[in-house]
């Protein structure tokens, strides 16, 4: 809930994909918020809209942290300018270590231009599309089976704009009738043909990041299915890939939560980011915003540049 006497920005953010003007929340003006997500992978804000919405609530900085995709970085650098936004540059990725094949790894502040990552990407990408193209198949033979009309799939490629997913075929079930909510397009047709993910080695993915000259962190650490006393190691192993933060502050942490993590990372040596993980307006975190505190301090911008410059110096 949105305290009271705030107000609200004056002029019209008129953008495409933008559902609604937020009003500012003085709580969050100076704030940060270091993990969303764009058409360029699976939100549905482009990511000029994203960043007005951001601007909206009074966030200083945001980092546009797509799945395997660093397309819509352009578009939210250019709309950061015109909105006084800092845009820091950001990827998510899918990644294994040992039998955790539910990790996920943020990079931070690398260059975007960079042909390697760009290679390693692209090469992902397109098993993915393939995967998710395989995916599309099977839910249309389940669908022949329930005597329903297929999906195109040149209608989902549209819909998806940028790296095809999973909610890019369940979007598309929901607009032709064939589920009433994304939970019921996943449970009835996306998991029962799903086709397995690939994932990137993580100390590969950290290189990789490194490399770039950007900074390497663990995301929503709280997600990880593995006994919470296990956490502590598994960070001391990943440190010694080289892993440099954890996300501290992240959508569905409590408070109890985002203090353990805080104190975790400190006691390690490692920088505490937090964000979000906003996809969509309405359907999960809204952006800044939680279970619980999400205030997240502009020191985490700083920390991560710093240690980033130090990466490009050997780039």
């Amino acid at each position: 809930m949105r305290p009271a006497g705030c107000q609200s920005l004056s002029g019209d953010v008129n953008l495409p994909g933008v559902v609604k003007i937020n009003i500012m929340d003085k709580r969050l003006v100076g704030c940060v918020d270091l993990h969303t997500h764009s058409t360029f992978s699976d939100g549905t804000l482009t990511p000029a809209a994203l960043v007005a919405e951001v601007a909206a609530i009074g966030l200083r900085a945001m980092a546009l942290a797509d799945h395997d995709n660093l397309d819509g970085i352009p578009e939210a650098q250019a709309a950061g300018t015109q909105h006084g936004i800092e845009i820091l540059s950001g990827v998510e990725l899918s990644v294994v270590w040992g039998e955790l094949c539910d990790l996920h790894l943020l990079g931070y502040a690398f260059d975007p231009r960079h042909s390697g990552l760009h290679t390693a990407l692209e090469e992902f990408r397109a098993f993915r599309v393939n995967r998710n193209r395989r995916i599309l198949e099977r839910v249309n033979e389940k669908l022949v089976g329930e005597r329903r009309k297929t999906i195109p799939v040149a209608a989902v490629l549209k819909r998806a704009g940028g790296t095809l997913g999973r909610p890019h075929i369940g979007q598309a079930l929901l607009a032709a009738g064939h589920a009433r909510t994304m939970e019921e397009a996943f449970d009835r047709y996306l998991v029962p043909c799903n086709v397995p993910k690939r994932f990137f080695p993580i100390d590969e993915a950290i290189a990789l990041i490194h490399a770039a000259g950007g900074c390497a962190v663990l995301a929503h650490p709280m997600f990880i299915k593995a006994d919470a006393k296990e956490l502590p190691a598994l960070i001391d192993t990943l440190i010694g890939l080289g892993l440099d933060g954890v996300e501290c502050w992240c959508g569905g942490a409590t408070n109890d939560t985002v203090d353990a993590l805080l104190t975790l990372a400190r006691r390690k040596g490692l920088i505490a980011t937090g964000g979000s993980d906003f996809h969509q307006p309405g359907v999960g975190p809204s952006l800044g915003s939680g279970l619980g505190n999400l205030c997240i301090p502009y020191a985490c911008v700083e920390e991560l540049q710093e240690r980033a410059g130090r990466y490009l110096q050997k780039v």
